[in-house]
């Protein structure tokens, strides 16, 4: 077949690039999560000793219909006060993993865990994508070295 492109890189008549969807499902087992408390724990788990109060990430739990974690992704990481946020990053994981549900969670490096007005809107955000991908968005949850804040159980989903 040779190559793709010819003259001026035009793609040769008859010749689209393919882009393949693959995912092998892991054996091992992750967890379930069936409240708050549970993700929560999960989250604080992946952070190394001491990072939590150092700089904030934005990570997502990506579960099943039985709400089996199939995986965690360590969305960004950005500085004392802030990180960003891609949508379609976090969504091409869901889709790709057929992911049924997410759990959002970011760290708060201050210890506070009352959400910003920008945490509030990424949320709404997400969930009203999740909602044209019929991908729930179970809970965002805000988490420091000694508690979190769960939108969920504030009714703020």
């Amino acid at each position: 077949m040779g190559e793709l492109s010819g003259f001026s890189k035009q793609l040769k008549p008859n010749l689209v690039p393919e882009i393949k969807l693959q995912y092998n499902k892991g054996r091992r087992v992750l967890g379930n999560v069936k409240s708050s408390d549970d993700a929560a724990e999960f989250i604080r788990a992946q952070y190394k000793r001491g990072t939590i109060e150092a700089q904030e990430s934005f990570n997502v739990i990506y579960l099943d219909n039985r709400n089996s974690i199939l995986g965690y992704y360590q969305h960004s990481k950005g500085s004392l006060t802030s990180t960003l946020v891609d949508t379609r990053l976090i969504f091409a994981v869901a889709l790709k993993s057929l992911s049924t549900g997410i759990i959002l969670s970011h760290n708060h490096p201050s210890g506070k865990l009352k959400p910003s007005q920008s945490d509030i809107r990424v949320t709404r955000n997400i969930k009203w994508i999740g909602d044209m991908h019929n991908i729930k968005v179970l809970d965002h949850i805000i988490v420091t070295k000694d508690g979190h804040y769960s939108f969920a159980d504030e009714l703020m989903l």
